[in-house]
């Protein structure tokens, strides 16, 4: 691979700070490679590339497929249910494709997708992604994570098919207790399986705005017996927003002690919680500000496009980030920073991502913002004007010109 140098870099918050970066076979390194390209960023940001923890490709653009009155997640469920009846392979990479596409011009350089696997779909989902992951791995790292979407226990030959789909190579197993009706079995016979092929654990859980019947105490339970500390994550949880202050936090250290990490979606947890109620109503989000103040390991997501779990979105990483700002009312430089590293370093972290960064030694992902400030970014919702994986260069977004008079 050619070599590059990047000069007249801005790495942080201070304007007259530039920095010079080299690149090598793909890898950020400590000195220039012979014959290399030079990259002059005049000035500008740059940031690693932005992780996606937690995203649907086999189920999204399908909203003109479905029938959404009640904007439930009943509904939302049935109505997949029966749009994924017509799921044929090349179907599911093509729409697949479309949201790849915007997530790379997006400066997402890393990404877990969830495939639901049961015994209607099989392995369509699974074996269409799996191509994408093939076919995109120039501009996206995509890992796998399989999971039964319409049930375990309640689901005969669902678990037969997951087995298949993680001997044939799928990253990460992942589970929907609330499907089942014993949520807290589903969650230790995939504690199980995970144990038996060494993979991590991404459960949707506890998604609605009742604090009773939380089952997180399980997943912490199973955590601490199987010693898979630092590889659980439980996204949603949008019930930890109804806890009392004191109650929250005990679950926050509970969390932290176990290894157990949390990825909230806020334009699906918004758009699904909180419609039975007409006034007051409640925002809905898992509180990552006192979640990660605890030490828990964080992140924001994207879940779904374009379907009746979510009917919009851009695959904009750093629009959640401001989403969930905005709603969360934070707005201070260090608080906005810790929004955008919940979509890159912690997020990052959250997927054990080992070469994550712009130091020597680390994987050359990186895009570059027109932006003063990392905190600017996600309070301006800057879009990348490009971006690099592996030192290769994977789009460029010509910046907007004014014509005045």
């Amino acid at each position: 691979m050619s070599a590059l140098t990047l000069i007249n870099a801005r790495l942080g918050a201070d304007a007259t700070a530039l920095e010079t970066l080299y690149v090598e076979d793909g890898r950020f390194v400590s000195a220039p490679g012979a014959g290399a390209e030079i990259l002059d960023l005049q000035g500008k940001l740059l940031l690693p590339g932005l992780v996606e923890t937690h995203i649907h490709l086999d189920k999204a653009c399908i909203m003109q497929r479905c029938q959404l009155s009640e904007g439930t997640l009943a509904e939302a469920i049935a109505q997949t249910r029966s749009a994924k009846a017509e799921f044929t392979e090349a179907d599911v990479y093509q729409r697949g494709a479309q949201v790849l596409d915007k997530a790379i011009i997006q400066g997402t350089t890393h990404m877990r997708t969830h495939v639901e696997i049961d015994p209607q779909i099989g392995l369509t989902g699974f074996n269409a992604v799996r191509r994408l992951q093939a076919d995109y791995a120039w501009a996206i790292s995509l890992e796998i994570c399989v999971f039964p979407q319409e049930g375990l226990l309640n689901n005969p030959g669902t678990e037969a098919l997951l087995c298949e789909a993680l001997a044939l190579g799928a990253e990460v197993l992942g589970g929907c207790p609330y499907t089942d009706a014993a949520p807290d079995a589903q969650i230790r016979r995939l504690f199980e399986l995970a144990v038996a092929f060494d993979r991590d654990l991404d459960f949707h859980l506890d998604f609605d705005l009742n604090p009773e019947g939380m089952t997180i105490g399980e997943v912490i339970r199973c955590t601490h017996q199987h010693g898979w500390g630092g590889r659980v994550t439980i996204g949603h949880v949008t019930k930890l927003s109804t806890l009392p202050r004191e109650t929250l936090l005990a679950v926050a250290q509970s969390l932290a002690e176990a290894g157990v990490q949390v990825t909230c979606l806020p334009s699906t947890d918004l758009f699904l919680t909180g419609r039975e109620h007409f006034h007051n109503r409640p925002r809905g989000l898992a509180p990552l500000q006192h979640l990660h103040a605890c030490g828990v390991t964080c992140s924001l997501s994207t879940n779904n496009i374009g379907n009746p779990f979510t009917p919009y979105g851009d695959a904009s990483l750093v629009r959640q980030a401001n989403l969930f700002a905005n709603v969360s009312q934070l707005a201070t430089e260090a608080e906005l920073l810790r929004c955008l590293s919940w979509v890159s370093s912690e997020s990052a972290r959250l997927l054990r991502l080992p070469d994550y960064g712009l130091t020597p030694g680390c994987r050359a992902d990186f895009i570059v913002f027109d932006a003063p400030s990392p905190a600017a970014v996600v309070a301006e919702i800057s879009p990348p004007l490009m971006g690099y994986k592996a030192g290769r260069k994977t789009f460029e977004r010509a910046q907007a010109r004014l014509f005045k008079p």
